[in-house]
C-alpha cells in the first residue's frame, strides 16, 4: 500500500473559528501539534494536510476525492456541527470507499480512522462509519457542574496539559499505524503474541489513569482491548467483551465511587458484567486478573458501595484475582511484573500435586505475614517458631515488584502459614487470607498449606468477635504463649 500522504484531517470550518481574535483555531492547533509529535515519533516529518476551503458555497472537488484515495489514516474532529456538515461526511465516505480498493478501512485489529472528539455527540448521532471507533475525548466533565470544557489553552494550564496529554496518545497510535502500513510483513495479531490486555471500561472519576494504563501498555508493545466502543444491549456487550477477553492474557478493572452504566436488557452494571466475564475467563485458565480500588475511596452510592464490598469479602468473586488498594504508581508496578511472568495456569484442584518438601533437617516451611507496623513482633514469634520449622517472614525492603515476587514465591512453597493480626484491621486479614486461597493461581502445586491466625495486641473488641472457617485462631493478647500455638504446630508437623 503506497500512500502519497499520511493523514488527512477532516473537520467543520465553524470548530476552527478562533474562539480569541488574533489567536489560531482550535483545528489549526490540533494539525500544527500532531505534526510536531507524529514527527518526534517517527523520526521525519510526516504528511498530513487539511483542506481549508470548507465554506458552503464550495463544491466537493474531484480532485479532493482522488487526493483522499492515497491517504493512509483519516483524522476526523467530530462536533455538534461535523455530524451536520454534508462536506466532512462527504469526505469521510470518499475515504471509506476509497479505502476499500486499498486492502480495507482495518489493518490488523486498529481502523485507518481516528475519532477526535472536540465536543461531545450521543454516538448514535455519529456517522455510521465512526460508531464503532474509540475517540480521544479532547474534552472533561466538570464533576461539580456537569459542564463540559473542551481542551482549549484558554480555559488555562490544566486544560493545556490535558490537551497535549491527549495529543500525545493520538500522535502514539497513529504512529503504530503509519508503521504498520510501511511493514505490513511484520503485522502479527493479537492471538498469535498473547500480548493483549483487557482495561475494563470504567467510570469517568477514574478515566484519567485508565488513559494512563492505555498509553502505558502501548508504549510496551501490548495491544490493549476493548479497541472499538462497547454495545450499549446487554447480550451484544457480553459477545462483544468475551471475544476481547479470549485475546488477552491479563485484565485490569479500575474500581471508582460512581457506579457505572447499566446496559439495555440488563439489571448489572458494565463494571459488574465485565468482572463477571473475566472471572470465567480466568476459568479457563493462562489468564491473570487485577482490580484496583484507590486507597481511601469515599463511596455515596450504595449499589457501588455494595459492588466493593462484594469485591473485598466474597472469596468466589476473587478467586484467581488481585485486589490492590494502594497508590497508582503500584498498580502500574504489579501490571509490568504480571507481564513479565508466563501466564497463570488454571487453579489445580485441592488435595494434589506433589508431597510437602522439607528442608535438610527435616523441617516444614511457615511463612509469617505481618504488617510492617508488628515487624518486631513478628520477628519474635518467627524466633520461637525456628525450632520447629523453618521460618520465613514479611520484608519491606526493596522495590515493588520484588517484594510481590518474595509474597508470591511463599505462598507458592509453604506449608503453613501464619497470619499476624496485631496492628492493623480485619480488612488487612481477610485479604491476606485471600491471597493464600488464590495460591494455585501464583502457580502452587502442593497441597493447600494450613493457615493460622495469631490474635495478638492491642485487645480489641474487633479482635475478640473474629471468626472465620479458613484458618485456626489463635488468641495470644498476653504475650507469646506455646501451649496456645500447639494445635497448630501439630498440625504442621502431621
Amino acid at each position: 500500500m503506497n500512500f502519497e500522504s499520511d493523514a488527512f484531517i477532516s473537520y467543520a470550518h465553524l470548530d476552527n473559528v478562533e474562539l480569541i481574535e488574533g489567536q489560531k483555531g482550535w483545528v489549526t492547533n490540533l494539525h500544527r501539534a500532531l505534526e510536531v509529535r507524529v514527527a518526534q515519533l517517527l523520526g521525519k516529518q510526516p504528511q498530513i494536510w487539511r483542506d481549508p476551503k470548507l465554506t458552503g458555497n464550495d463544491r466537493f472537488a474531484e480532485t479532493l476525492v482522488e487526493k483522499l484515495a492515497h491517504v493512509a489514516v483519516l483524522i476526523t474532529v467530530v462536533s455538534p456541527r461535523y455530524v451536520k456538515s454534508d462536506w466532512a461526511l462527504k469526505e469521510l465516505d470518499a475515504f471509506s470507499q476509497a479505502a476499500q480498493g486499498q486492502g480495507g478501512l482495518r489493518c490488523e485489529d486498529k481502523l485507518r480512522i481516528f475519532k477526535v472528539l472536540k465536543t461531545p455527540v450521543p454516538i448514535d448521532k455519529h456517522p455510521e462509519e465512526l460508531q464503532s471507533v474509540l475517540g480521544y475525548e479532547f474534552f472533561k466533565t466538570d464533576p461539580d457542574s456537569g459542564r463540559i470544557r473542551e481542551l482549549n489553552e484558554i480555559f488555562g494550564p490544566e486544560a493545556q496539559r490535558d490537551f497535549w496529554l491527549k495529543l500525545d496518545d493520538l500522535a502514539h497510535d497513529i504512529c503504530n499505524l503509519l508503521e504498520k502500513l510501511d511493514h505490513p510483513e511484520a503485522l502479527l495479531t493479537s492471538q498469535a503474541t498473547g500480548q493483549g490486555v483487557f482495561l475494563a471500561e470504567t467510570t469517568s472519576d477514574l478515566s484519567e489513569q485508565r488513559d494512563t494504563l492505555r498509553r502505558d501498555l502501548h508504549e510496551h508493545g501490548y495491544l490493549v482491548y476493548p479497541m472499538r466502543p462497547l454495545p450499549h444491549e446487554a447480550s451484544e456487550l457480553r459477545a462483544a467483551v468475551s471475544d476481547d477477553l479470549g485475546k488477552s492474557r491479563l485484565s485490569v478493572m479500575l474500581v471508582g465511587k460512581n457506579q457505572s452504566s447499566v446496559p439495555e436488557g440488563s439489571k448489572e452494571s458494565l463494571l459488574e458484567i465485565q468482572n463477571q466475564l473475566t472471572i470465567e475467563r480466568a476459568g479457563r485458565g493462562e489468564f491473570s486478573r487485577l482490580l484496583w480500588i484507590p486507597p481511601g475511596l469515599q463511596v455515596e452510592d450504595e449499589r457501588q458501595l455494595q459492588f466493593i464490598e462484594r469485591l473485598r469479602m466474597d472469596p468466589g468473586m476473587m478467586a484467581s484475582a488481585d485486589l490492590l488498594e494502594t497508590f497508582f504508581e503500584d498498580l502500574r508496578t504489579v501490571i509490568r511484573d504480571k507481564l513479565k511472568r508466563p501466564p497463570e495456569p488454571e487453579p489445580a484442584a485441592a488435595g494434589h500435586g506433589p508431597v510437602p518438601q522439607v528442608d535438610a533437617a527435616g523441617h516444614k516451611s511457615l511463612y509469617i505475614i505481618h504488617d510492617e507496623r508488628d515487624s518486631e513482633a513478628g520477628s519474635e514469634l518467627a524466633g520461637h517458631l525456628f525450632d520447629h520449622f523453618e521460618v520465613m517472614h514479611s520484608v519491606f525492603e526493596g522495590d515493588e515488584a520484588e517484594l510481590r515476587e518474595y509474597h508470591d514465591e511463599n505462598l507458592r512453597l509453604c506449608d503453613g502459614v501464619l497470619i499476624f493480626y496485631g496492628s492493623t484491621n480485619e480488612l488487612w486479614v481477610r485479604r491476606k487470607l485471600r491471597e493464600i486461597q488464590k495460591a494455585p493461581g501464583y502457580g502452587r502445586t502442593k497441597p493447600a498449606p494450613v493457615v493460622g491466625i495469631v490474635l495478638a495486641p492491642p485487645r480489641s473488641a474487633e479482635k475478640e468477635r473474629f471468626l472465620t472457617h479458613d484458618a485456626m485462631v489463635m488468641p495470644q493478647f498476653e504475650g507469646f504463649d506455646a501451649n496456645l500455638l500447639q494445635g497448630f504446630i501439630s498440625r504442621l508437623k502431621a
